[in-house]
């Protein structure tokens, strides 16, 4: 499966995040169930995860824990 990027703002500042497509979908469901947007979500995950844990990789384990929600 490849990856697909794209692009957020988060404190300001660009950064590309790539992901699997099903992450991506995955994501943009827990962000209309919550009804905010994408990029807030992930703002949101980018703003308590550890200084030593990726982006990419945090994005996937909150994904992986809220389906089970």
């Amino acid at each position: 499966m490849s990856l697909e990027k794209r692009s957020v703002s988060l404190s300001g500042h660009r950064t590309s995040i790539a992901l699997e497509p099903a992450f991506w979908a995955a994501l943009e469901a827990i962000a209309a169930a919550r009804s905010t947007s994408l990029p807030a979500l992930i703002a949101s995950i980018d703003d308590t995860r550890s200084p030593d844990d990726a982006l990419a990789s945090a994005l996937r384990v909150f994904a992986l824990t809220m389906r089970g929600s």
